[in-house]
């Protein structure tokens, strides 16, 4: 009878993970496929009015997790300058999903993920400029085939587009900027926030930051969203879905990560990036190449590589 209890612990542990994991993944891919069917198929061409629909429900959705549900104790911030440097975060976070989603107007889901997947590169790159942090030399060996697979992937992909591609790459660069900004920054002991704390502060500024862009970058965006809500029916429940899932996304993968691992997390989204490209070509239709697709699975055995070699020259 004993040892049949572990057993059963264990099995109900690993159905609640795989559960865990299988959410995370509908609701990341999901918001993807989302983004570009809104900005590309759909006619809803506002990617900032886009991203900050996504921040509005992040902002709402957090404070109902942590203050009213207990999903994570609260954390306050401290002092001016800890708030200044969320703001910060914020900014560059802001330009991150701001860019990604510009990029979805122009490019095809696949290629950006493909794009997407070169964030190791950048991350080493800005770790070296901002705090001189060197890796051993395997590990910056295992990012040439990283660059190597954009660039063979973006020579074999039928649907290039430069500005798209310009706004994916700095999308990527921010992403990865923000990560090492955010090690640099809240490294304090006194000074550290849960992601999802993080989340909680960031997007209300976000929020603030993204709403006069809106309405100075997106011409005539309150008439057309409005127009363009009475001709579909279903756009006010899309963006509703699609900004709960761009919460959900962030959620799932703070719950991931602590009841699996930060290796796991990354291995599990080298291989989501993969499944995503395979859904949205057959969502999509969007013509591939053989180069494309050697190119972007180059591209994922570079990222595998210096995540392995990383763990092992630590």
């Amino acid at each position: 009878m004993s040892s049949s209890q572990p057993s059963s612990s264990s099995k109900k542990q690993t159905l609640f993970i795989t559960s865990l994991i299988i959410l995370w993944y509908s609701s990341n891919i999901g918001v993807l496929l989302l983004n570009k069917f809104l900005l590309s198929n759909y006619g809803f061409r506002f990617p900032i009015l886009l991203t900050m629909c996504h921040m509005s429900a992040c902002s709402l959705l957090s404070y109902i997790s942590i203050v009213f549900m207990k999903v994570v104790p609260l954390q306050q911030v401290k002092s001016r300058r800890q708030f200044l440097k969320i703001a910060t975060l914020s900014v560059v976070f802001c330009g991150s999903v701001v860019g990604g989603n510009i990029s979805l107007r122009y490019l095809a889901v696949s290629f950006n993920q493909a794009v997407g997947a070169t964030t190791p590169f950048f991350t080493a790159l800005f770790a070296y400029l901002v705090s001189f942090k060197r890796e051993a030399w395997v590990t910056y060996a295992a990012l040439v085939p990283v660059v190597a697979g954009v660039v063979i992937a973006s020579g074999g992909e039928p649907g290039f587009h430069w500005f798209g591609f310009i706004m994916c790459i700095s999308a990527t660069a921010a992403r990865a900027f923000k990560s090492v900004l955010q090690g640099i920054l809240l490294s304090s002991e006194g000074e550290k926030l849960n992601s999802m704390n993080l989340m909680l502060y960031m997007s209300p500024i976000a929020v603030i930051v993204l709403m006069p862009a809106t309405l100075m970058m997106e011409h005539n965006v309150l008439e057309e969203t409005l127009s363009l809500g009475r001709k579909h029916r279903y756009m006010w429940l899309l963006l509703f879905v699609n900004s709960t899932m761009a919460y959900s996304a962030n959620l799932l993968n703070f719950l991931v990560t602590k009841h699996t691992s930060a290796l796991t997390l990354q291995v599990l989204g080298n291989a989501k990036g993969a499944v995503a490209v395979v859904i949205s070509i057959l969502l999509f239709k969007n013509p591939v190449t053989f180069i494309g697709i050697a190119g972007y699975t180059m591209t994922v055995l570079g990222v595998v590589a210096y995540g392995e070699t990383k763990r092992r020259f630590r």
